[in-house]
């Protein structure tokens, strides 16, 4: 992570683009606080913004600036449920529990748009849905049963034969598609600015720049110890997820750390005048998937799993748009910038209870914009009220990864790495 005198310098196209402007920092909060919230992504942001709003008092820290770690570098497509399908949802978490995550979950989007038009947030959202683009004809069997399983709920979600994602994408790369209405695309440094303002509305106290160095109980009170100063709170929630540090001992065992790069073209103008019309986010089945959007200006993201390699990335960015929209013709990226997401063993997230007062949510999968928004809302109403069953999933203990796991984490990453080398070329 870069150091707190980096704080100005973009992390990314949304960095730069974002319409909110950012929020400045205020001074630590005197006494004891309701709740203090580390990080200053979607999460900790959502959690400012309710649990003010529930009437609780609000410190929160960002150790860089708001947005900086997985939110400022999200994709920024708004999917609805979760990575699993649902029928594997209802499977791994049990009838009832498991109905009540997806119903939870299959409205993530709907709360995130309802939040923007409430608050007014500046962040180039668009509601025509998002596309699950087949990468080869076997692939619409599993797609074909994501449909069948949010149809039950009565979801909005429908199937798209390759000429009709062609239609709405552009490209003929693809062997049909699962649209669903639900979802949407933002900018998602502009939303969380968004958060950020509406939190500070509400009166939460933000302050960034200020890295949490130590939590210590301090009898019926927690002081949370900073590199400004240290506050005492009744409770805290660790927001960190993907970026999390050694706050907590063992806290980044529970999850294998992943990484996603994203290269953004300059704006395009008329050449893009056939692709992504509707501005839908389009994500492939390919175990090592690439993910396509357009923004407001006319750029087109494109993305995959790893890291920004420098110009192999580049050549593998300049290959892929060419593979997905023949006619095109060369591009030059703008931008490119990457950043991390916590992926769990069975690609669900939780809630956990770190200790009498302390709890994180964590293990997003890459739904970090409705995830991070609903968990922080759940946050928010289990310091309020009291009552943990009202939350999306059971509160937790920690769980810790084999220690062998880590070798997982070096081979996907040379598995990322290997797959751009080789598309790059090809």
């Amino acid at each position: 992570m870069k150091p707190a005198s980096h704080i100005n310098e973009p992390v990314s196209l949304w960095d730069t683009s974002a319409a909110e402007e950012r929020i400045e920092s205020a001074g630590l909060a005197e006494g004891v606080v309701d709740v203090v919230v580390v990080g200053g992504g979607f999460t900790g942001l959502s959690t400012a913004l309710h649990a003010a709003e529930a009437g609780l008092s609000v410190q929160l820290f960002e150790a860089e600036d708001f947005g900086f770690g997985g939110s400022g570098r999200n994709a920024g497509l708004v999917n609805a449920g979760v990575w699993l399908p649902p029928g594997d949802v209802v499977r791994t978490l049990g009838e009832a529990r498991g109905r009540h995550f997806l119903d939870v979950f299959g409205a993530g989007p709907e709360r995130v748009f309802d939040l923007i038009e409430k608050h007014q947030m500046r962040c180039e959202a668009t509601r025509e849905g998002t596309i699950h683009a087949a990468h080869a004809p076997g692939a619409m069997a599993e797609l074909e049963r994501r449909h069948a399983g949010w149809a039950e709920f009565g979801a909005p979600v429908s199937i798209l034969s390759a000429g009709e994602v062609r239609e709405r994408t552009g490209s003929p790369a693809f062997h049909g598609g699962l649209l669903d209405m639900r979802a949407g695309t933002i900018n998602p440094m502009g939303y969380c600015r968004g958060l950020a303002r509406a939190a500070r509305g509400a009166g939460a106290r933000l302050t960034s720049g200020v890295r949490v160095t130590g939590l210590v109980r301090a009898g019926d009170f927690w002081r949370v110890e900073t590199t400004a100063g240290a506050v005492e709170a009744k409770a805290v929630v660790l927001g960190t997820n993907a970026y999390t540090d050694a706050l907590w001992p063992g806290l980044s065992r529970m999850y294998h750390l992943m990484h996603y790069v994203q290269l953004a073209t300059e704006p395009l103008g008329e050449r893009v005048s056939g692709i992504l019309a509707g501005l839908q986010g389009v994500w492939t089945t390919a175990q090592i998937m690439t993910s396509v959007r357009r923004d407001a200006a006319g750029r087109l993201i494109v993305g995959t799993l790893g890291r920004d390699l420098g110009g192999v990335t580049r050549r593998w960015g300049a290959r892929e748009l060419a593979r997905l929209f023949p006619g095109l013709g060369p591009v030059e990226f703008g931008e490119v910038w990457d950043g991390q997401f916590a992926m769990t063993a069975d690609h669900l997230p939780r809630i956990v209870r770190l200790d009498d007062g302390v709890y994180t949510p964590i293990g997003y999968n890459g739904r970090g914009i409705i995830t991070g928004t609903i968990f922080g809302a759940s946050m928010a109403e289990l310091l309020s009220r009291g009552d943990p069953d009202g939350l999306p999933l059971p509160v937790t203990a920690l769980e810790r990864r084999p220690a062998l796991d880590g070798l997982r984490e070096r081979f996907y990453a040379a598995g990322f790495a290997a797959n751009q080398v080789v598309k790059g070329v090809i």
